[in-house]
């Protein structure tokens, strides 16, 4: 087994998906029953659910495909660094990944015209749709803010191919929302970026949180406050890991707050001329 210089090093490889203890067979496979937890192989279903959750081995609120203990408690799956009271150390690395953000347009528009129950009922539904495209796509929900949804695409979670399982997600997104099929029942837009950004548990032991930071994050946020309902925008970096024709798609040129950055425009529900269909 490889030895890690630095916590950080270790995230990285776990992180990245290449960590040993991901390759491991867990005992865990063996206590009864189905679902489990992807990482550790934790069962969800009784009756060894009845034991293990008490100890932590149960769904994760971010991503319920794997046990909350693989991270808040980590040790479950690879011996890194905890969080301690008096230090919090460092629980994350950098790595590359894609983001995915998307946010109801208009929303505050929105918000005027309905009642509050049925707007609220709308965003309710917005959550739970969201929420069960990006599961079944193997993202990490980061958090959900307002009108938006965020999710992170990571290597130990998806391999190496996390430029195409975001942008497979977006569009399951806006299909699932309506787009492409005559009028959506929410108008939603979408960003995603691929890029090297720190990813791990930041904060204080009473208040942590998984997440990712720095600059190509804010990259993704502002992509996604560009484009107009029914639109998925990707920056080139995604389009080149996700093997994309740049040729078949339409080329957008943004400005993200002084930074600009040119977009391409994802077709939703229908391929791209000369671009096959998925």
């Amino acid at each position: 087994m490889p030895t890690y210089a630095t916590p950080e090093e270790e995230w990285g490889a776990f992180l990245g998906g290449t960590h040993p203890h991901l390759q491991d067979k867990s005992p865990l496979r063996f206590i009864p029953s189905n679902p489990r937890c992807k990482l550790c192989s934790a069962p969800f279903g009784r009756p060894g659910a009845f034991v293990l959750r008490r100890y932590g081995y149960s769904p994760w609120e971010k991503n319920p495909r794997i046990c909350g203990r693989c991270f808040k408690n980590i040790g479950a799956t690879a011996k890194m660094c905890p969080i301690s009271e008096d230090d919090p150390g460092v629980n994350g690395a950098e790595v590359e990944l894609t983001m995915l953000f998307a946010d109801v347009r208009g929303s505050s528009k929105l918000a005027r015209q309905m009642p509050t129950r049925e707007f609220t009922q709308l965003m309710n539904r917005f959550y739970s749709v969201s929420k069960d495209v990006l599961v079944q796509a193997d993202a990490i929900i980061e958090k959900f803010v307002g009108d938006a949804v965020v999710a992170l695409f990571l290597p130990f979670m998806t391999g190496p191919g996390h430029a195409q399982r975001g942008v497979d997600a977006a569009e399951a997104l806006l299909l699932a929302t309506g787009h492409g099929a005559g009028e959506p029942w929410v108008p939603l837009g979408a960003g995603v970026h691929t890029g090297t950004a720190f990813v791990g548990i930041v904060g204080s032991k009473s208040s942590s949180d998984f997440t990712a930071l720095g600059d190509p994050v804010n990259i993704a946020a502002h992509l996604a406050s560009q484009a107009a309902a029914g639109e998925i925008l990707v920056t080139d970096a995604t389009a080149e890991a996700a093997g994309m024709t740049h040729d078949a798609l339409e080329r957008r040129h943004v400005s993200l707050k002084g930074h600009p950055v040119d977009a391409l425009v994802l077709p939703v529900g229908r391929p791209a001329e000369g671009q096959p269909a998925r």
